[in-house]
């Protein structure tokens, strides 16, 4: 058997095979998983906390002394601030909805 007859066939299956591979790899890696989402939320979840607490600090802090003036952030109450919140929770929302 002549070794063209070997390097030729393994050329043209081996090379798209493994293009293909890494193709697939690369598109896979490329997304969120399931563990991704899941600590994604998590975190989502301690920031609502951790927003909650600033607000009681802040206004405890007002109550003791009134001249206190809290700093800038992001406040709940405005439209434009809880535009991308209320955004993530849909999408939050929609992903519990297809696991259940």
């Amino acid at each position: 058997m002549e070794p063209e007859m070997i390097i030729i066939p393994a050329f043209l299956i081996g090379l798209p095979w493994l293009i293909l591979h890494y193709v697939t790899k690369w598109k896979t890696s490329a997304t969120i998983t399931n563990d991704d989402e899941v600590l994604l939320e998590e975190l989502y979840n301690l920031a609502k906390r951790l927003d909650a607490r600033m607000d009681t600090v802040e206004r405890l802090a007002a109550s003791d002394d009134p001249s206190f003036v809290p700093a800038k952030r992001l406040m709940a109450e405005h439209e434009t601030d809880n535009q991308q919140l209320r955004e993530l929770e849909e999408m939050f929302a929609e992903k519990r909805g297809a696991k259940q």
